[in-house]
């Protein structure tokens, strides 16, 4: 096995970096990364029903999808993630508890009481330190975690606190759990920086091997993809599933309903009705909104200008805009 401790916190080069790793090499890898403050999506889950768009644009908190299934996870400075890639037998390819159990016994020899539980989950006390999620690839196998160690909770839960009521779709939904930081449950003080390379060690030294740096090249390469692929709209909103979006509110104390229909992350069939807008407000409105991307910056920059008679507001796209989120 080749060991990778990575020092880019570009979560889009990362996952790049995993999935080039993952096809275009046929040794087995080990990597631990952290990146900068970023909401992750799995592969087959529609991304703005997983996180909060206004808190995420606002925090300049990076969104991004991966190449494996399962829920939305929270990265930043505080969290660890640790990427797995082996060559397998067929029948030995999908094994959450394999991967984790690496991970729970560096935990155990850390002094916390871990267990391999939930849906693809290591938990301590109670609480998730950890989700997994896996990817096959012919006859290789991705699996990746976060490891919660000293993470901004508070963030974690404002940035994944979405209003997935309003979404219809056949996405895959996140599983909420309770969460806690390993850092709170060591009893000594410990910098994310040390616990990593004492993951990073006790791995190596468990399936031995070396350390291995990516050539120019190659970081040419994952550069590239990271760009082209992870990075782009198209793949982090506009692979999400066709999505239906409804929701009823109130504006200047009385009601409206909008409801609207989106593929590849565009929108279509717009309607706003209303017992006191005026019909005009609503065909202007669905003009504006036709063919527009569903995202926080796209509408706002087409409701900036936007003043809707008879109603008194300092900022009318501002009152709107978490209506259709």
């Amino acid at each position: 096995m080749l060991f990778i401790l990575s020092n880019n916190d570009d979560p889009y080069f990362n996952l790049a970096a995993e999935e080039y790793l993952l096809r275009d090499h046929t040794e087995d890898f080990f990597m631990l990364w952290i990146s900068k403050p970023a909401v992750i999506a799995g592969k087959h889950q529609n991304t703005l029903a997983e996180i909060s768009p206004r808190f995420v644009h606002d925090n300049a908190i990076l969104v991004a999808r991966r190449l494996s299934g399962g829920g939305t996870v929270y990265h930043d400075r505080g969290n660890l993630n640790f990427t797995f890639i082996t060559r397998e037998q067929p029948g030995k390819l999908v094994d959450f508890a394999r991967y984790a159990s690496p991970v729970v016994g560096f935990l155990e020899e850390n002094g916390i009481q871990a267990v391999f539980g939930g849906k693809n989950d290591i938990l301590a006390g109670g609480y998730k330190i950890s989700g997994n999620a896996g990817h096959v690839y012919k006859n290789r196998v991705l699996h990746h975690g976060t490891l919660l160690f000293d993470a901004n909770l508070d963030n974690l839960r404002s940035a994944l606190s979405a209003n997935t009521q309003r979404y219809s779709s056949r996405a895959v939904p996140s599983n909420r759990a309770r969460v806690a930081n390993i850092a709170d449950l060591l009893g000594r003080r410990v910098s994310t920086e040390e616990f990593s390379f004492r993951l990073f060690d006790y791995i190596r030294n468990r399936y031995k091997g070396d350390n291995c740096s990516l050539s120019p090249g190659e970081m040419g390469r994952i550069g590239q993809l990271a760009v082209n692929k992870y990075a782009d709209w198209d793949w982090i909103y506009g692979y999400s599933p066709e999505y239906r979006f409804d929701n009823e509110f109130a504006l200047d104390g009385r009601g409206i309903k909008i409801s609207f229909a989106v593929q590849k992350g565009i929108i279509s069939g717009f309607e706003m009705r209303s017992d006191w807008l005026p019909s005009m407000v609503c065909s202007a409105m669905a003009q504006r909104l036709n063919g527009c991307r569903h995202s926080w910056s796209a509408l706002l920059t087409v409701l900036q200008p936007l003043k809707l008679p008879g109603i008194a507001l300092p900022n009318t796209a501002e009152m709107i805009m978490p209506n259709l989120f």
